[in-house]
């Protein structure tokens, strides 16, 4: 486990180490796209907004990159305000070159979601497999819609969200649980862990107890987030309060090197 520290903006980290590993990637197989996995949620609003900026500025070129996400509410129409398919449309694909036949987002109103499943399967399958995977944590650990007890094997699916996961984003639907969907549609953690590579954001104090389960504890899946552990190209990226209950070697380690650079502000574990 490689640890560093950052005093970058989060966001902007996460956003540049996409922008750098879709152009070394792209450098090396000209003629092949970049396959991206993407996440939703408050956690990332800002890494959007920096790719956003990439775009405008002329920094990154997004017509390569073919986009596949996490998940997706189930019985919940695209154009809802809350659905994920707006989230990505307000965040990032409003406002870069992303064809939109290269955008894929699982369909939440499909009849036949385990047809639909397949099909996204097949589809990551027929675009050469995904380079990048980014993500978020939620705070009992889950990974895109992988709540726990998901088994490390599992596959693009519906699932039935626990009371925690429709609580924390109760505030993205007025503070009305009644108002937050009990299905959706997501990619499995087998699915994350075919990807190249993985990149998992933690951010704020309610994600401290998920990465301290994480740094503790062998593979379980009572925590999804410890899957990364069998992944030989994993990266953990989180913010101080995600960090604030780290072990106390990890603690210290990361403690000195803040006092070395006060400004630090991002705690990395490269697996």
């Amino acid at each position: 486990m490689k640890l560093a520290l950052a005093n970058i903006n989060l966001g902007l980290w996460a956003a540049a180490y996409i922008k750098q590993t879709a152009e070394s990637f792209l450098s090396a197989h000209p003629q092949e796209p970049f396959t991206l996995g993407l996440p939703t949620g408050g956690t990332v609003t800002d890494m959007y907004a920096n790719l956003r900026l990439f775009y405008q500025t002329g920094a990154l070129d997004f017509s390569p990159f073919v986009t596949f996400n996490m998940d997706e509410y189930a019985n919940l129409l695209p154009a809802h305000p809350q659905s994920y398919h707006s989230y990505m449309q307000r965040h990032l694909f409003s406002g870069v070159n992303i064809a939109p036949q290269n955008r894929h987002i699982l369909d939440g109103m499909a009849t036949d979601p385990q047809a639909e499943c397949a099909a996204y399967e097949a589809a990551i399958r027929q675009a050469g497999g995904i380079q990048l995977f980014v993500g978020g944590v939620g705070r009992n650990g889950h990974l895109a819609f992988n709540e726990p007890g998901s088994p490390f094997t599992s596959r693009t699916r519906k699932v039935e969200l626990t009371q925690d996961t429709r609580e924390a984003n109760a505030r993205f639907f007025g503070h009305r649980l009644d108002k937050v969907p009990t299905h959706a549609l997501t990619i499995g953690l087998g699915t994350l862990l075919d990807a190249q590579e993985i990149l998992i954001l933690a951010v704020g104090k309610q994600k401290a107890q998920a990465v301290s389960t994480f740094t503790q504890s062998e593979p379980t899946v009572s925590c999804p987030l410890t899957a990364l552990k069998l992944h030989p190209n994993a990266m953990l990226l989180m913010d101080a309060q995600a960090a604030s209950l780290l072990p106390k070697d990890l603690k210290k380690y990361f403690d000195d090197l803040q006092t070395k650079n006060p400004e630090a502000a991002i705690y990395c574990l490269e697996l």
